[in-house]
């Protein structure tokens, strides 16, 4: 009797376990989910007798920002001769930076002077695509938002560019190695910053989207895994990318005015040379 009961009850718990499990891992509409969470939320507010939109993506981008700053203010607001974790933290960053401008030809005071926009321009993704851990949708699903900060890349590449080579050497770097390459590295800055962008936004919305579907069909242990790769690792690693090709942009340019003034240097000094032998030889001749 106590047998029979025993496998009575092992039954219906059975039962009831696979009910429950269905309902928490299917009889959903994935598909409906899914653009659900892609769908941006749109709101308004009065100003004056305008209407002016506001989305999420407008919401998140200014409190991650301001959450970044924040971070990284404490971790770099008490400098001392001996760093401590933090400060070596920060040193370690700028380190890190001042070796990718190096890397691309760029000096100590060029380096310094593009370093900080280019830093907070590393707060701000960081920021922006790491908030997706915390279950809010990262600004940069919104293809708006990495063309726009696309576009601002390339106009502040182009602006340091002419600062640093003058724009004499900038339009030098458009003909280096030859001449013939000038409509090919014009097509090259209308591309750069739409790269930038699809790059950005195909990794952070093809993470949203699998982290979305994994929290539908399998809510309990996978997405907190894989979360830390796509919600996290991913949003920083984007981030840095997105920093270390503005940086090389500008390398290549001072980098292609250089060559271009090196190379019209040795020509000079060729030519310089020959007319002085000419001259030797003309004399010698008399």
């Amino acid at each position: 009797m106590r047998v029979i009961l025993a496998t009575s009850w092992w039954a219906q718990f059975w039962e009831a376990f696979k009910e429950e499990l269905g309902s928490a891992f299917g009889g959903k509409n994935i598909g409906e989910e899914i653009r659900h969470g892609i769908m941006q939320w749109k709101g308004y507010f009065q100003l004056g007798d305008s209407k002016v939109p506001i989305t999420d993506a407008i919401i998140i981008t200014w409190l991650a920002v301001a959450i970044g700053i924040v971070f990284f203010w404490w971790l770099g607001r008490k400098r001392e001769m001996i760093p401590g974790g933090r400060q070596s933290v920060m040193e370690s960053l700028i380190g890190i930076l001042f070796g990718v401008c190096k890397d691309y030809g760029l000096n100590e005071e060029q380096s310094e002077k593009i370093i900080p926009m280019v830093g907070t321009i590393g707060i701000v993704l960081i920021s922006c695509n790491v908030c997706s851990i915390f279950k809010l949708p990262p600004p940069a699903k919104n293809i708006a938002f990495p063309l726009a900060l696309g576009i601002f890349a390339i106009i502040y590449v182009i602006v340091m560019s002419i600062r640093f080579v003058g724009l004499k050497g900038f339009g030098r770097s458009f003909v280096d190695p030859k001449p013939y390459m000038l409509p090919f590295k014009i097509i090259d800055f209308f591309i750069k910053p739409i790269s930038l962008a699809l790059r950005l936004f195909g990794n952070v919305f093809g993470a949203f989207i699998l982290m979305e579907f994994l929290g539908i069909v399998c809510p309990i242990v996978l997405p907190g895994v894989f979360s830390l790769w796509f919600d996290l690792m991913d949003g920083i690693l984007q981030a840095v990318v997105f920093c270390y090709l503005t940086t090389s942009y500008i390398g290549e340019v001072v980098e292609s005015a250089h060559a271009v003034a090196e190379r019209k240097e040795e020509k000079r000094k060729e030519k310089e040379e020959k007319e002085k032998q000419a001259t030797e030889a003309a004399a010698k001749a008399a």
